[in-house]
């Protein structure tokens, strides 16, 4: 079989998996479905007047309209997201570990290394329509509530918003790897909450923007109408070679995975 051959076989299993996977699927229902509840709730306490809740969301999300309420939507993002897709992509490598089912994989005339790639593979194109289903559903969802369609001024925020959660499923491939080198599902959500809290520390030591785990976050619940502010375009970009070297080990570590560890 060649290699080509190979990846298209496993790709199309391993999306098979995520599909028909119940984890998956209720990720995908609280990203889209409980995000987007979530930011109505905030926006209805909002609209109740209460000085204190008002004040508990800040002046940006308390203004209300499509600016309160998609900033108050990125706010949600940047930490569901990053612990959703953690969850993901934990199970889907710690999973055959759990299930014991890695003994066979060794089997198989598909190398792990190919495994590995289509694994990320399908969690990629899983991870761009959810978070693009997200955006859709808060528009849907503000519709709903009775702010209109969005207009023009809040194409800037609408941006920040996918992009925020494409930059986070970027961000939480760490996860396959630990998962991966933990042996199990634990090991990759303990390491995805890690990570969720590293980048709360870097934020409050002012250092966020130029730490990849906590810039997009930042960047998208950012007040500037201007896209690129606060943060730069060269310290967003800082997350692409981190989510590359991570899956290339986690790649690696497929590939020399032995059964007597």
């Amino acid at each position: 079989m060649s290699r080509w051959r190979a990846y298209r076989v496993a790709l199309s299993t391993e999306g098979g998996k995520l599909r028909s996977s119940r984890v998956v699927q209720t990720t995908a229902l609280m990203l889209t479905a409980g995000v987007a509840l979530l930011c109505a709730a905030m926006t209805h306490a909002i609209a109740s007047g209460d000085p204190v809740v008002v004040a508990k969301f800040g002046p940006v999300v308390a203004a209300g309209g499509w600016h309160g309420y998609l900033s108050g939507a990125a706010q949600v993002t940047a930490v569901a997201s990053m612990l959703g897709f953690g969850v993901a992509l934990a199970w889907t490598f710690g999973r055959e570990f759990a299930d014991g089912t890695v003994t066979g994989l060794f089997a198989l005339p598909i190398g792990r290394r190919t495994l590995a790639s289509a694994k990320l593979s399908a969690y990629a194109a899983w991870a761009a329509m959810v978070s693009v289903a997200l955006m859709v559903v808060l528009v849907i969802v503000g519709f709903a509530l009775g702010l209109g369609l969005p207009g023009a001024d809040v194409g800037v925020q609408v941006v920040r918003q996918v992009g925020l959660a494409l930059l986070t499923a970027a961000l939480a491939v760490p996860a396959g790897w630990a998962a991966t080198v933990g042996r199990g599902v634990l090991a990759g959500i303990g390491a995805t909450v890690a990570l969720v809290v590293a980048a709360a520390v870097a934020e409050l030591g002012g250092v966020g923007a130029w730490f990849p785990f906590a810039a997009p976050g930042i960047w998208a619940t950012s007040a500037s109408t201007e896209l690129f502010q606060p943060v730069s375009p060269v310290q967003l970009a800082l997350v692409l070679p981190v989510a590359a070297a991570f899956g290339l080990l986690t790649v690696r570590s497929w590939d020399r995975l032995q059964l007597d560890r």
